[in-house]
């Protein structure tokens, strides 16, 4: 298990544990990730074909029985078993077409234990029945699909050894397995006051600290998942990044600088007071595309097979409004179980309120893009 304990100053500061306090707001409401889960949906149709075209390669080289896909930080929402789907239709089509029995798959949704699975178990009898009724009913293309959730940290292990044949993950390697402790000084007091992110203000020891915290944890990831996959296995990873060397690169920091700027405004309404802001820091990173072949090459059980940047326009109806108020509700139901167990969640409202108005402001002015790294390595 992963977890950490947020260094504070301050007795009145509760720790944050992230391993049970990180996960997606629950259930079927407006606010939750059930409903605003976008963000994630927009990378899965950026880098659809690639996912489905390498689960194919695994299974028509390796051509098993039993065919294992994994989906690491599956959440609770409606992107939940759409690439396992496809997947899957995909092969059963193959099968069909060569009269060759399709195999049992297995469907393994992971996420922390403290995800909405009761949300995912809900829609699987219908994700199921949906595959049933796509293939054709025969012997050949009938798929059989097992579907198993498994609570847990993809820091460690999840599998038994040599058990998955393709791992897809989006939108979750950005999120560190603890908020970094170098974000703190020796006597306790934080070192990136007024920011909870990387920032250009921030002194050199903030991104430092969060690039050591990155490499640490995304090499247990690759070294984990080297041990559970089989030879010939894929995984197909899709992160937040940044196109440069500057971590203060406005395409990967200006979400959380709004972010920051809400909290301002509670300040100086004083809703919350300024150290408990001080306080607070996310567990996130986005890397480079360098950064990630350097944890690649040294974890030296996987071979990149390919690797690119993507970026999607987050104010893409144009209406800046709609867009604003969308985006918004994504990152409220991303962020609130942290937000809530530091500040409390009465100020939740508010904050996004403030976070609606600047995200609206911002598009008025200009493009925002997220900026992805998509990424296939091959399990040598």
């Amino acid at each position: 298990m992963v977890s950490s304990l947020l260094p504070s100053p301050t007795k009145h500061l509760r720790p944050m544990h992230v391993e049970t306090i990180l996960h997606m707001k629950e259930g079927l409401g407006d606010t939750s990730y059930a409903q605003n889960s976008s963000l994630q949906r927009n990378s899965i149709e950026t880098l659809k074909n690639i996912i489905i075209n390498s689960a194919l390669d695994v299974y028509i080289s390796l051509s098993p029985e039993q065919f294992t896909l994994a989906d690491l930080g599956c959440s609770s929402g409606p992107n939940t078993v759409t690439v396992a789907g496809e997947i899957i239709k995909k092969i059963g089509g193959i099968c069909h077409k060569y009269s060759i029995p399709a195999p049992d798959f297995s469907v393994m949704l992971n996420d922390l234990p403290t995800n909405d699975f009761n949300t995912v178990f809900v829609n699987s009898p219908e994700f199921i029945q949906s595959l049933k009724d796509f293939a054709e009913i025969d012997e050949w293309g009938h798929p059989t699909v097992f579907v198993a959730g498994v609570p847990g940290s993809f820091y460690g292990r999840l599998f038994p050894r040599r058990s998955v044949h393709f791992v897809s993950s989006c939108s979750s390697l950005h999120w560190l397995s603890k908020v970094p402790p170098g974000l703190f000084n020796d006597i306790g007091q934080p070192v990136n006051k007024g920011k909870m992110y990387i920032s250009h203000t921030s002194p050199p020891e903030v991104a430092k600290a969060y690039y050591k915290q990155f490499q640490g944890d995304f090499s247990k990831f690759l070294k984990a998942r080297s041990v559970e996959i089989v030879s010939g296995g894929r995984m197909v990873l899709a992160m937040l990044g940044r196109r440069t060397q500057d971590h203060s690169d406005p395409s990967t920091t200006l979400l959380w600088e709004l972010l920051a700027q809400s909290f301002d405004l509670l300040v100086s309404h004083e809703i919350i007071d300024q150290e408990k802001l001080n306080s607070y820091n996310v567990p996130f990173y986005a890397p480079n595309i360098i950064e990630i072949e350097e944890e690649v090459r040294k974890e030296g059980s996987f071979a990149i097979d390919y690797i690119d940047i993507f970026e999607t326009k987050l104010n893409a109806s144009g209406d800046a409004r709609k867009d604003g108020k969308v985006l918004s509700m994504a990152i409220r139901a991303i962020q609130e179980s942290m937000l809530s167990h530091h500040f409390g969640g009465d100020i939740i409202d508010a904050l996004f309120n403030n976070y609606t108005e600047l995200l609206i402001r911002s598009m008025e002015r200009e493009e925002i893009k997220s900026v992805q790294i998509g990424v296939v390595l091959r399990k040598l």
